[in-house]
């Protein structure tokens, strides 16, 4: 029987999920938590949890930010999953590259979260549907940026300013923020944090 720990604010649905995995017969939920600051408290008095599902926003933070914080605890993770209302790309691509095998909106049943994080334990990483067509969608998009628009956001990513992409590249500031303004248009991304994280 595996074991999973669950992170939720919501006392319904952190209810309605300990019940569907304790009914299962094949999970035992070891605890629940409804902020970082109690699953911080609880996790290191608990042994050998198999899954830790969370939810992305929590009342004294993001959830994902309890996995920084385990690294440093232990050498032993357990298999990370996301169960929440957000599919934005930003918070996607954030969870994967953090760790997180299993990324599924609440829109989708408990059934599938269960079986898609059974398919994880074998390595196979499943992003719910609609967030993976956002992902689609800009990845395709960003196909479409000319070379120096490509070669701008290669800066962005890296975190830098305008005036560190200016001197860079040999254009001036303005020049950056206005082929910014245009790659933030053609992908749809709404701010540069966002696109940082492309």
């Amino acid at each position: 029987m595996k074991t999973i720990f669950i992170m939720e604010d919501h006392p319904i649905v952190s209810e309605s999920l300990t019940s569907f995995f304790n009914d299962t017969g094949r999970w035992n939920v070891l605890g629940t938590s409804s902020s970082l600051g109690e699953a911080k408290e609880k996790i290191p008095h608990l042994e050998n949890i198999d899954v830790l599902l969370m939810d992305i926003l929590l009342p004294d933070g993001w959830g994902l930010d309890i996995i920084p914080w385990l690294k440093n605890q232990s050498n032993k993770i357990p298999l990370l999953a996301v169960f929440t209302a957000f599919d934005d790309y930003s918070y996607v691509s954030t969870a994967v590259s953090l760790g997180v095998m299993v990324y599924l909106t609440k829109l989708r049943k408990k059934e599938k979260l269960e079986n898609a994080i059974n398919n994880a334990f074998d390595g196979i990483i499943c992003i719910d549907e609609d967030a993976q067509r956002k992902i689609n969608k800009i990845t395709s998009l960003t196909d479409m940026l000319t070379n120096r628009e490509s070669e701008i956001l290669i800066n962005v990513k890296k975190g830098l300013t305008n005036e560190e992409i200016a001197e860079n590249l040999g254009i001036n500031p303005r020049t950056v923020a206005n082929i910014i303004s245009c790659i933030l248009d053609k992908t749809g991304i709404k701010n540069r944090r966002t696109l940082e994280k492309i």
